[in-house]
């Protein structure tokens, strides 16, 4: 009777206890965290091969996916807790999203990340030639006159000037030529010949005058061309006077006065002035071809020669102490030597 008793207290005790299979845990573990999401561009392209990185927020390594053909990614098996993601594709500016909370068990699809096109810089350099400079060097050059009447061409008061193409010294040779002060000044220096009655083989009244005014002007052009266009442009020279405008007054005289036999190479160079000197005894030369036959000879081409080296030394004094301050176009930067 104990026996059976028994029995049955020990079955009760069997059948009251929790039944435990194996391969069964006997807490059941959280489902795992997943975050989710899609790349596109701003006009909703897909963007595919992006590189897409979650880091946890505790600063733990991250991991790095790439976008699939449809743009997406996908990174499973996270345990829950605070992210960051960031997005970086070529062409385009990089993406970092705002700290991202996931919770346990959570399935997060994250809103369409759009990728704004990647800001482009483009370098313009302008580069300006030589060329260029001395064109509108010499196109200031042409404006100026001393007080906005008298020709002022041939005065750089830009120091370091560029050098002229032998086009532009043919240019500003031609330009002072057909200047209409030219003829005016030919005329009034033909009038004093004829009042001197210089070259008295000419003869007086209208037709002296003629002849005095064509041969004044073809001393001028002559010497014009070949001083300031032709040898300079042969013997690479620059037939501009270049004001200096600092220094004593005595420094300064004797740089102009010799500027009517030291010229400006157009390399920059100080160097004798073969084309002026040159040129003014060359058309002093020719100038025999039509001089009356009485005044022709040596004499003449020597002194019309020496006559323009020394017009031109006198022309460099005023052009260094007084024609700057009468020339109302001069820019303002233009001031001389430094």
């Amino acid at each position: 009777m104990i026996k059976r008793r028994f029995t049955v207290f020990v079955l009760l005790l069997l059948c009251s206890a929790p039944v435990v299979s194996y391969g069964q845990s006997v807490a059941e573990q959280p489902a795992a965290s997943s975050i989710s999401g899609i790349v596109l561009d701003v006009n909703g392209g897909v963007v595919l091969g992006a590189q897409v990185t979650l880091a946890a927020s505790e600063g733990a390594a991250g991991r790095t996916i790439m976008s699939d053909d449809a743009g997406q990614f996908s990174f499973p098996e996270l345990a829950p807790g605070k992210f960051k993601l960031t997005v970086v594709s070529t062409g385009f500016e990089p993406y970092a999203s705002a700290e991202i909370a996931l919770y346990p068990g959570e399935k997060l699809i994250l809103p369409e990340i759009r990728l704004s096109p990647a800001a482009t810089t483009t370098n313009i350099q302008v580069s300006v030639t030589q060329v260029e400079i001395a064109t509108e060097q010499v196109k200031v050059q042409e404006q100026q006159r001393v007080l906005g009447v008298f020709p002022n061409f041939y005065s750089s008061y830009i120091w370091d000037a560029a050098p002229m193409t032998a086009g532009q010294k043919y240019q500003l040779a031609v330009h002072s030529l057909v200047d209409p002060f030219s003829f005016v000044g030919t005329g009034i220096f033909a009038a004093a010949e004829q009042w001197q009655n210089t070259f008295p083989g000419y003869g007086q009244g209208a037709q002296g005058y003629a002849k005095r005014y064509g041969a004044a002007y073809a001393d001028e052009a002559l010497s014009r061309m070949i001083g300031s266009a032709i040898l300079p442009s042969l013997l690479h020279q620059d037939p501009r006077y270049f004001y200096r405008g600092t220094g004593s007054k005595k420094s300064r005289a004797l740089y102009a006065i010799s500027q009517a036999v030291i010229c400006r190479g157009d390399n920059g160079k100080m160097q004798p002035n073969y084309s002026y000197v040159l040129g003014s005894f060359a058309a002093g030369g020719i100038s025999n071809l039509y001089h009356p036959a009485g005044d022709r000879g040596v004499g003449l081409t020597v002194g019309n020669g020496f006559l323009n080296v020394g017009a031109h030394a006198i022309d460099n004094l005023a052009r260094e102490f007084l024609f700057r301050k009468l020339t109302p176009k001069v820019p303002d930067y233009a001031q001389g030597k430094p």
